[in-house]
């Protein structure tokens, strides 16, 4: 027998009693569906128990909201309910909540989170006619045996919109303690039942406890409670159930505080399968029109600008064809009269030519085409004067007048001229379309300058994106992303909110606009965002784990637990269906890309040589790997397309060096890059196991929008939910956010712990040699970033790991090593900061030509660097170009060049040469 006890009239609780259960041999599968019976048992007409439309149709294990719902507990699962013996109900009973039940259920449940359910062994005594049914000891009236309970959490009831839970819940030995302690229940339901009758009429007293239910009226608010019972039990449970009745007095009187009988639920590994489903749900949802009108309502699409069909562009045009339109005539009366063939091999004289002239505009004044043709200009005229000079309303005096008619006349004489050349022009150039950088390159701009700590420059980008195309969403998140970085919150609400009305099913906009009006403390407005957010995509898990966040701030755990819940449930399946594509690929015969071993020497090109790390870039605690022969991998890097025509100017000059380099770096690290060395091989990095949790996922979001308070509050998730310590990827996030606050301190001591859990972690590697290079130290940083490269999987931004690099290679005038390093950030991602390296690279190295293709780059990419035109300035003066030479100083003097050394350096070349300086 199976009872809980319910509110269902205010606080009165009422049991239900489950009873009759019946034991199935082991080896019987139960079949799916099967119909709910009613809680009947004297019927004999077939099919009567049965309820008319209720079937028990399971599902998946890891969809339940029990106990044994992880991947670990399907085999016992299985086991339980098809091979071994167990007990089943099927049944169903139900019952009316009225407003009050309703309250206090959800009052319980806040505050207990478990409801109990308790089970119990009823003995079946047959009654003999003339005879009593009762038990013949008196001792055993109220006596229950082998007393378990299974503790259901009923918190998922509390989730918005949630009407059902279905799990299986282990059973433990019933202790009045312990269930005071988890439910706050004193007394229970079947003891205590007990001792007012035998439990062998409990029918009785069960059908007084629920007469009151049958008589009451139901009112509107009232809510069913539906609830399907189904116990599972293993086989030792089963056959102790029989044999343990003889035993049960002694047990009890030699131990009275203690539940033997109960603990054997515990030893066989009993569990209860149940169902609870309401009508209605405690906790209502908004349902997604209600979120998408008051999303509508904070930010109204926003429609698009109608196009004018006139403007100042198309009245000049305008202008334009009337001008061609009339010069056409003019041309056509001249060929009436004096014919299209010109005398004297196409010589006209001067006096001749006045002739003509004077003929012409005495027939177009005298049969009325010229002032035909002023009437056809008068209005292109005029719409001239309205759109391009906007002037509407009368002249308050006579000198604004002439003023005026004197500047239109200017610019109309200049417009015609340009009509007129536009006509008769027999050549027709080629036009060159300026080359304009993508939005993508600009991106990189923007962030390669926010890397470097020039904020201002990277402003301009970000900013130049938007103008581009202010329709594209992703421009404006980047620039409310930059926004939040430089704490300004108000231009970043702008940014999410203008992404938002540009497309209001954006998720990535949804999230960011709950994002900043938590940090903004208008949690009102963030959680419909959120809301919207799952709403739009209930399979992200991204949006569930902010929804998390948001509720945790305002200390709603119920529902924070909820939000959780779904993200790792989401995460489980995710990574299910990868595992299961994964064996299925294996089972296709399809070898699965794994990677044993590594070289310390990518290799970029069959052409090209990289850049060979010393010995010193090896640490000692490194173990040599076996013997065995494993696959050298090498990696091809993807090309820039812009760099590839520059690339192969410059590359023999990379492999003229290419032996000269290898000697070099075999001397100083004694081959132990060889190839064949076994240091060379080591294993592959952790990097290609990230941390699999839903608040790592989020972190790496969270760290692209800059998003740090949500970052540290996900960064302490992430330490509590991992059994094993922290991760390799946790430690490299937190450096992350001590490298933005400058704290070097904090940042030193999380990379040193990421680089011992993972010590082949490139990622772990280049960040401690940017904290190197930030703090000054770059000796080391040299070691960390040659380290960096060498290994065959590329750190996160390799991008920056270059330009360091490079920047360190040139400072310690090791320039072939700089034009190399250089050279690989151009082919992977070029960039004004990538040729200007290979630029100064290449000056130092006395190849003037491929400096100034280098640096012409560089100028192409952004012609606001003074430095870029300072080295243009250098390139000049040597290879004698005394315009081009004054020209580059120039453009370095008006854009305030802040490099003293290079300064000097260009005013000594120019007094070596004589010419540079136009102030000389």
């Amino acid at each position: 027998m199976v009872g809980l006890q319910v509110p269902t009239i205010g606080e009165k609780e009422y049991p239900l009693m489950f009873k009759n259960g019946t034991l199935k041999l082991g080896g019987e599968k139960e079949p799916i569906p099967r119909p709910k019976k009613w809680p009947i048992s004297n019927t004999v007409a077939p099919g009567a128990q049965n309820i008319p439309d209720s079937f028990i149709v399971g599902g998946p294990y890891e969809e339940e909201d029990g106990e044994l719902n992880k991947t670990e507990d399907r085999e016992n699962r299985i086991q339980a309910e098809t091979i071994k013996k167990r007990i089943v109900w099927d049944l169903e009973r139900r019952c009316y909540l009225d407003p009050a039940a309703v309250l206090s259920l959800q009052k319980r449940i806040a505050e207990c989170r478990y409801w109990p359910v308790e089970i119990t062994r009823v003995p079946v005594v047959t009654s003999t006619k003339g005879k009593s049914s009762k038990l013949d000891k008196g001792d055993d009236d109220g006596q229950i045996f082998f007393h378990g309970v299974a503790y259901v959490n009923m918190v998922p009831l509390l989730y918005p919109g949630v009407k059902r839970i279905r799990g299986a819940f282990r059973v433990f030995p019933y202790q009045d303690s312990e269930v005071f302690a988890k439910t706050k229940c004193q007394f229970s339901t079947l003891r205590d039942l007990g001792h007012q009758t035998n439990m062998n009429k409990l029918g009785p007293v069960i059908a007084a406890a629920s007469s009151p239910h049958s008589k009451a009226i139901p009112s509107r608010n009232q809510k069913e409670d539906k609830m399907a019972k189904e116990k599972d039990a293993p086989r030792k449970m089963s056959v102790t159930l029989k044999s343990q009745m003889s035993e049960i007095t002694i047990d009890t009187e030699a131990a009275p505080c203690q539940n033997l009988e109960g603990q054997q639920y515990v030893d066989a590994g009993t569990f209860l399968v149940m169902e609870i489903e309401l009508a209605k749900a405690l906790v209502p949802k908004r349902l997604p029109e209600e979120l998408a009108s008051r999303v509508k309502e904070m930010i109204s699409p926003r429609p698009q600008l109608p196009r004018r069909s006139a403007g100042a562009k198309k009245a000049v045009e305008d202008f334009h064809n009337q001008i061609t339109s009339i010069a056409g005539a003019i041309l056509d009366e001249y060929h009436e009269l004096f014919g299209k063939h010109l005398a004297d091999g196409g010589v006209i004289d001067h006096y001749t030519l006045e002739e003509q002239k004077c003929q012409l505009n005495y027939e177009l004044n005298s049969s009325g085409k010229y002032f035909a043709f002023k009437e056809q200009l008068k209005h292109a005229v005029v719409k001239i004067v309205r759109e391009k000079y906007l002037r509407t309303t009368a002249f308050n005096n006579l000198e604004q007048l002439q003023a005026f008619l004197s500047e239109l006349y200017v610019y109309l004489v200049d417009q015609m001229h340009v009509a007129l050349n536009q006509m008769v022009s027999q050549e027709h150039p080629v036009t060159v379309s300026p080359t304009f950088t993508s939005c993508e390159q600009l991106r990189l701009f923007a962030h390669e300058a926010e890397v470097n700590e020039d904020y201002a420059l990277a402003s301009v980008y970000y900013q130049e994106r938007v103008t581009r195309d202010r329709q594209i969403v992703q421009h404006w998140l980047d620039y409310g992303a930059f926004c939040l970085l430089m704490e300004e919150n108000i231009k970043a609400q702008e940014c999410f909110r203008e992404a938002l009305s540009l497309n209001p099913s954006h998720l990535h906009s949804l999230l960011l606009c709950g994002i900043i009006a938590v940090m903004m403390e208008h949690y009102e407005e963030a959680e419909i965002f959120f809301e919207d957010a799952t709403c739009l995509e209930p399979s992200s898990i991204l949006s569930w784990t902010l929804l998390g966040f948001f509720y945790e701030i305002q200390e709603n755990d119920i529902r924070m637990e909820m939000a959780f819940h779904e993200a790792n449930k989401l995460l489980k399946a995710r990574l299910a269906k990868e595992k299961n594509m994964t064996d299925t690929a294996e089972g296709g015969g399809k070898k699965p890309c794994s990677v044993s071993a590594t070289v310390l020497r990518p290799v970029t090109s069959p052409q090209e040589d990289t850049i060979p790390v010393p010995d010193e870039a090896l640490d000692g605690s490194l173990k040599e790997q076996p013997d065995s022969e494993e696959p050298v991998v090498t990696i091809q890097l993807p090309e820039d397309a812009a760099a590839v025509k520059l690339a192969k100017k410059i590359s023999p000059t990379i492999s003229r060096n290419k032996e000269t380099l290898q000697k070099e770096i075999k001397k100083t690290s004694g081959g132990a890059l060889d190839p064949s060395h076994p240091m060379a091989h080591v294993p592959i990095s952790g990097l290609s196991q990230p941390s699999h949790t839903i608040f790592m996922e989020t972190i790496r979001f969270l760290m692209k929008v800059n998003a740090l308070q949500f970052v540290h509050r996900a960064l302490a998730h992430e330490l509590l939910c991992q059994p094993e310590g922290p991760s390799c990827e946790y430690y490299l996030v937190l450096a992350q956010t001590h490298l933005l606050k400058r704290d070097f301190a904090k940042a030193e001591e999380c990379v040193r712990d990421a680089i011992q859990i993972d010590y082949l972690n490139p990622n772990a590697w280049a960040q401690k040699g940017h904290l190197c290079y930030l703090t000054g130290n770059l000796s080391e940083a040299k070691e960390c970033y040659e380290r960096t490269i060498s290994f065959v999987t590329d750190a996160s931004e390799m991008h920056f790991v270059y330009l360091r690099l490079g920047s360190i290679y040139l400072k310690e005038k090791e320039y072939d090593k700089a034009k190399s390093t250089y050279m690989l950030a151009c082919k992977k991602s070029s960039s004004c900061l990538t040729w200007l390296g290979v630029g100064i690279a290449c000056y130092r190295l006395k190849e003037m030509a491929e400096a100034e293709d280098a640096l012409s780059e560089a100028n192409a990419l952004n012609n606001n660097n003074a430095e870029v035109w300072a080295y243009l300035a250098l390139v000049c003066m040597q290879r004698g170009r005394q315009l081009e030479a004054e020209q580059s100083y120039k453009y370095s003097m008006k854009l305030e060049l802040k490099n003293e050394e290079l300064l000097q350096e260009i005013h000594e070349v120019q007094q070596m040469v004589g010419f540079g300086n136009p102030s000389f």
